[in-house]
């Protein structure tokens, strides 16, 4: 048996805003930022479990308290009984009736708990000696759906039915494993996209991207300026050509009569979806945009706080793009569940990704739906951005557009703590 010897947390800042990487219309000038934390025990394995919450500067302060006030409920706790029932360890937090009173499970203390399960998750993977995304996809249906909370959920999924989806999903899932280790998971980037950069830079971009990197689809910020807008998107068209899909995203700067309007104007230029038009807590406003600008998609979710929300959208189908984000939301098990929701309602997941830790942490939850539940890569792409992966012990592989699957084990966002080190925040 082993306890849970020490829970510890790191502030790192890297200044992004210098060079505009990250601006778009809501955001002008992130400093990606990562709110890690490390889980110790005393086993003799010399394992370590890490877990973050990505933020873009000073939300750091706030998510670093929140983490080191409430996992000091976790020393001295029987690692093997937390390890082997993951249920335990959400309910030791989310139904901790204090903590949620400051949700309810929403929110900075959601999103630190989403650290602390991950850092425990992280722990598992690693000592069966498995990459999370594999380490999720051979659970059993019954054990995986064992850990979820279905509170709230069962007007749009019943625990048994998750257990016949992942069932269902353990047809072919040998070669599903075999080809996401050949081949991988197809990325997009949005590297070319954001608002800070002039017209040259983004061309140039666009066309490294397409053209060198090899991926099938970019994005672009939008949202400040129709008439740059216009400009921009047909600049990045031409330069990447008719086959190459391209998107855009608001992120979240209009209302809803607005985006209407706006996006009304984008029809000549072939989007794959226009992401994050509105607030991200309006489902009918989503819905509303979704019926007014077809056949444009509607992509959003990336800052839904909840599994509540997704449950919402897709009842009222306002979306046609679902995405995720692997450190809004309470950690792996709330994630899993929002994959099994989006395979009942038949919607293709594309998560989040770009800032620090995002692309390693994320690309295990779409290769385990890629295995285990939606068992399909048909219109699922991972968001891609090239910022601060030397930081990590195994950073995110781009081959030919796609996502390398991760073999080593863990969840795949340890740090290289000497090379962090410097954007160590001191305040």
């Amino acid at each position: 048996m082993s306890t849970i010897t020490k829970v510890k947390t790191y502030d790192f800042r890297f200044p992004t805003s210098t060079t505009l990487s990250g601006s778009d219309a809501m955001n002008p000038d992130p400093d990606y930022s990562s709110a890690y934390v490390e889980i110790s025990t005393s086993a003799d394995d010399g394992i370590t479990g890490v877990g973050f919450v990505f933020t873009i500067g000073r939300g750091n302060d706030v998510v670093c308290k929140a983490i080191e006030s409430m996992s000091q409920v976790l020393i001295g706790r029987n690692t093997e009984e937390l390890l082997d029932n993951m249920r335990i360890a959400w309910d030791l937090f989310v139904h901790d009736s204090q903590l949620r009173w400051l949700g309810p499970e929403k929110g900075v203390e959601h999103m630190a708990i989403g650290a602390v399960l991950s850092a425990l998750w992280d722990i598992k993977a690693k000592r069966a000696g498995k990459p999370l995304w594999l380490l999720l996809g051979e659970m059993e249906p019954e054990e995986l759906v064992s850990t979820l909370d279905f509170r709230y959920m069962t007007d749009a999924l019943r625990p048994e039915e998750a257990v016949a989806i992942l069932k269902e999903g353990q047809k072919g899932k040998a070669e599903r494993i075999k080809h996401l280790l050949e081949v991988g998971y197809p990325g997009y980037s949005t590297a070319p996209g954001w608002l800070g950069y002039s017209d040259e830079k983004m061309v140039a971009l666009a066309k490294e991207e397409t053209q060198v990197k090899g991926f099938k689809q970019i994005k672009l910020k939008v949202g400040q300026n129709i008439n740059d807008d216009l400009r921009r998107l047909s600049k990045a068209r031409e330069a990447i050509g008719p086959d190459v899909r391209l998107a855009v995203d608001a992120n979240q700067v209009w209302d809803v009569p607005t985006a209407i309007d706006w996006i009304n104007k984008f029809h000549d230029f072939d989007l794959a979806w226009v992401e994050e038009p509105t607030s991200p807590d309006d489902v009918i406003g989503h819905a509303t945009i979704a019926r007014a600008i077809n056949p444009i998609k509607v992509a959003t979710g990336e800052q839904m706080q909840s599994r509540i929300l997704y449950k919402q959208y897709l009842q009222a189908n306002a979306f046609g793009i679902m995405q995720i984000d692997a450190t809004r939301v309470a950690g792996p098990q709330e994630i899993v569940l929002e994959y099994l929701l989006a395979k009942k309602f038949n919607k293709p997941v594309c998560p989040h990704a770009g800032g620090v830790g995002l692309c390693e942490a994320v690309c295990h939850f779409a290769m385990f739906d890629y295995v285990a539940v939606s068992g399909t890569m048909d219109g699922r792409m991972i968001e891609y951005v090239d910022n601060q992966h030397e930081h990590f012990v195994h950073p995110t592989e781009i081959k030919d557009g796609n996502y390398v699957a991760p073999t080593a084990p863990g969840n795949g966002t340890e740090m290289t703590l000497e090379t962090a080190e410097k954007y160590l925040y001191r305040c």
